[in-house]
């Protein structure tokens, strides 16, 4: 007879796959909004490390709208500024700011930032969306840029994110990243984007933070037996997404197969079967550090074997999660017996 916790990872696993592919057919679609010469074209590039977006070298200003994709499913707009003297082009301007999933507003940061046309231009687009980040470029040849982002909080009144980068240098390119990929994760984009991005491997980092720390929250339940499957449908939503993120296919079969032998590994096989059944009154569940530590661990597990192009196995997952497990206990140790 199969336990509870077979049925109920038959079905997260089912439920996690079906909302990862339904999410994989979202568009993700990026409003940009700034001079030619701040830049916009070359974060982008380097964001997703190709020839994603046209450059020019020419100063002035975008007088058109500029449609452009990279892969299926990325889209971006770089729309003449609501301001802009091209009056016909405006509708079809703040249409494309509506159905925007992130606009990016860039300043020159070694020009005039943010002046008063330009922020006429950001109260206007905050009205039609609320999810813009203001990239602050070219910091590599600015002077005093901590007194440019403290002028441009206090200007807008510290509504928005201002990312400090230089797209030539790549310097903050990871932060500008995060904070996209924040926005995109409350519309269930996020994996979308993380899938065409040049490094990977900082959104991969991010979801086993995440995961880890969910896992922490369901293993703190204090009903013996009641977090498996929390905690499980956690591992398995990670696992699935680092398998899409890596182009790696990964079924139900070897996934539970996974899972529990990492599981058994840790906690031992007789306790886990205790876990799995759910017996009432039994007095061990997993707790909240141990249930963090072995997701943690069976992330960064996965994200190494898929990086390094090895054969996901039980016998090469059981090595690295305990590498990585024992690194991340030592870590801990090191941390407490520092002084304060």
């Amino acid at each position: 007879m199969a336990s509870k916790f077979d049925a109920a990872f038959n079905q997260t696993f089912n439920e996690q796959m079906e909302n990862i592919n339904r999410s994989l057919e979202e568009d993700v679609l990026f409003a940009l909004i700034g001079d030619i010469n701040t830049g916009k074209s070359t974060t982008i590039n380097a964001l997703f490390g190709a020839n994603v977006a046209p450059t020019s070298g020419l100063p002035g200003k975008t007088i058109e709208i500029k449609k452009y994709a990279y892969k299926k499913h990325i889209q971006f707009v770089d729309t003449p500024g609501l301001n802009d003297v091209v009056q016909t082009h405006s509708q079809e301007t703040i249409h494309f700011y509506k159905d925007a999933d992130v606009v990016l507003f860039f300043l020159n940061a070694a020009g005039t930032v943010l002046s008063d046309t330009e922020a006429k231009e950001l109260e206007k687009l905050a009205t039609i969306n609320k999810d813009i980040l203001i990239v602050l470029n070219k910091v590599d040849i600015a002077d005093d840029v901590p007194s440019l982002l403290h002028y441009i909080q206090e200007k807008t009144s510290y509504r928005f994110k201002v990312i400090p980068l230089s797209s030539k240098t790549g310097f903050n390119l990871g932060e500008l990243e995060d904070h996209i990929a924040d926005i995109l994760q409350k519309k269930n984009k996020e994996l979308q984007f993380a899938k065409a991005l040049n490094d990977k491997s900082r959104i991969a980092n991010k979801w086993i933070n995440r995961s880890s720390l969910a896992a922490a929250s369901a293993g703190a339940i204090p009903v013996p037996g009641s977090d498996i499957v929390p905690i499980t449908a956690v591992q398995v939503g990670l696992m699935i997404k680092l398998a899409k993120l890596y182009e790696k296919t990964i079924t139900k079969d070897r996934a539970k197969e996974l899972i529990v032998t990492n599981l058994v590994s840790n906690i031992g096989r007789t306790a886990f079967r205790q876990l799995s059944k759910f017996v009432p009154g039994w007095g061990s569940a997993i707790s909240a550090g141990v249930a963090g530590t072995l997701t943690w661990s069976l992330g960064k597990a996965i994200k190494k074997i898929y990086e390094q192009g090895l054969d996901l196995n039980v016998e090469t997952l059981v090595t690295y999660t305990k590498k990585f497990k024992r690194e991340r206990e030592s870590a801990k140790k090191d941390k407490n017996s520092s002084p304060s």
